[in-house]
């Protein structure tokens, strides 16, 4: 069993690396072993992809059929052009939704890479597949609650979807691609978008069903940055005062952080005087951000913090510690 793992990793992840050894190369332990940890990651990392790509399959396909297609609503992007399309012509939904999504297939080849447009095909087909052959039953005919509920269970699938690294929505590989011509930011192209949607679904069918659209898309949108950016939301601290020292030792044995200190140079006055000073940077979550502050103004009133928003971190000891409060 040994001597054919060693094997796989020679044929696979240092063949790649060391290509003109020829094919019969002698490698050191060390590089097997390494190359066996690259194996096992990339093992782990593309069956934890190929989960979340499933779950999330299964969950917009959950939110169409018990929720949305049994009220005729429709939601944005183009899962909302393909709902429009087939409530207005009878074509199938799971047709529409491998047609529609095509083009951004494509430009995600181009946009993004050769890996993601292929994960990316597959997931789209695999939603089409659970549309037509797995049925759910409707849970409710209520329009609010299918709004809500149909546009969670859908966002929750697009974003499952991306965490293993597709998309099963096109709207943002065309957003990537229309921005990067366009010069204007993703968020404003994805907002026309779906302004042409709800308009069209406003004249093609009602105004009622493009306000629940609306509902249905606010509802996906929120459940999407929900399952990409995780329950806590991180916070990075700049803090530049001349007790440094203490405030590094309060993060470090009050709030269980680690710091960095980098060494800068503060201006001040009329006459832009100078004076040497080490800057403390730590990451918090939102939830322990009441305490810094609460620590800090115990140490220096008048420090000054600069706080801005970060999607997410690795490593470090955010993730590894409890919060102490």
């Amino acid at each position: 069993m040994k001597a054919l793992i060693t094997q796989l990793v020679k044929r696979t992840m240092l063949r790649k690396k060391k290509a003109g050894r020829g094919r019969h190369a002698e490698y050191s332990a060390y590089e097997i072993a390494m190359g066996f940890r690259e194996l096992k990651i990339t093992v782990l990392r593309t069956g934890q992809d190929i989960v979340l790509i499933i779950v999330g399959i299964f969950s917009a396909a959950f939110g169409l059929e018990s929720f949305l297609l049994p009220t005729n609503f429709i939601d944005g992007g183009a899962t909302g052009i393909s709902l429009l399309i087939s409530e207005l012509t009878g074509m199938p939904l799971y047709y529409l939704l491998i047609l529609i999504n095509i083009p951004f297939v494509l430009m995600g080849f181009k946009t993004v890479g050769q890996q993601f447009a292929i994960k990316t095909g597959l997931a789209i087909l695999g939603l089409a597949l659970c549309v037509a052959f797995v049925h759910f039953p409707a849970v409710t005919h209520d329009k609010l609650l299918v709004a809500v509920f149909g546009g969670f269970f859908l966002g929750a699938g697009i974003g499952l979807a991306v965490r293993g690294g597709s998309v099963i929505d096109g709207t943002e590989v065309l957003a990537i691609f229309l921005s990067r011509k366009l010069g204007t930011t993703i968020g404003d192209i994805i907002i026309g978008i779906n302004i042409l949607v709800f308009s069209a679904a406003a004249y093609f069918i009602d105004v009622e069903t493009a306000l629940y659209a609306m509902i249905t898309y606010l509802s996906a949108s929120k459940t999407l940055d929900f399952i990409i950016e995780g329950i806590e939301e991180y916070t990075s601290v700049t803090i530049i005062s001349s007790h440094s020292d203490q405030i590094r030792e309060m993060i470090i044995n009050k709030m269980g952080r680690g710091v960095t200190l980098y060494n800068g140079k503060s201006g001040f006055g009329k006459s832009g005087e100078t004076r040497n000073v080490d800057i403390v940077f730590t990451v918090i979550t939102r939830l322990e951000l009441n305490k810094l502050k609460t620590e800090l103004i115990k140490i220096d009133p008048n420090a000054f913090i600069v706080m801005s928003s970060v999607k997410d971190t690795k490593g470090g000891m955010i993730k590894k510690r409890r919060l102490k409060h």
